[in-house]
């Protein structure tokens, strides 16, 4: 199989829907018409320092996705990467997608003058944090989260 990326199209938006509620799902998050609404036009609206890649089987049809945006990174005094949001279709893990969706992320984050690209991943996403080994950086950094 040949993975493409592409930014999400039009004909793109039932099957990235599908895509997100997979994530959402996994992450056990609620996911609702106006979270994908609201994203879906984050996507598309050129003010937002947001992006989204979709990996593309050889239909063109989508089945994975990386949300990702600009972040302040105050002790470099520059923008950095950060990625939110990275899934693939179950039925296509091991196709390449992930390895053709973090080609997609790193060109797009030497286009914007990142010097970097950070995500999270839940401590027991094993399958996930075998190919963050093989991609990246394991950093020695835990994440908190104040709930407002």
């Amino acid at each position: 199989m040949s993975i493409t990326t592409s930014t999400p199209l039009p004909e793109h938006q039932t099957a990235w829907q599908r895509l997100y509620r997979g994530y959402a799902e996994y992450y056990q998050v609620p996911m609702t018409d106006d979270i994908l609404t609201q994203v879906w036009q984050w996507i598309h609206d050129a003010q937002q320092p947001f992006f989204c890649r979709l990996a593309l089987d050889n239909d063109g049809t989508p089945i994975g996705l990386a949300h990702f945006r600009a972040m302040p990174s105050p002790l470099r005094g520059t923008m950095v990467g950060f990625l939110d949001d990275l899934f693939v279709d179950p039925a296509h893990r091991g196709s390449g997608a992930v390895d053709a969706l973090f080609s997609a992320i790193a060109e797009e984050g030497r286009r914007q003058g990142w010097p970097l690209i950070r995500w999270i991943t839940r401590d027991n996403n094993y399958r996930g944090r075998a190919v963050y080994d093989r991609v990246a950086t394991h950093t020695n950094w835990q994440t908190y989260q104040l709930d407002l």
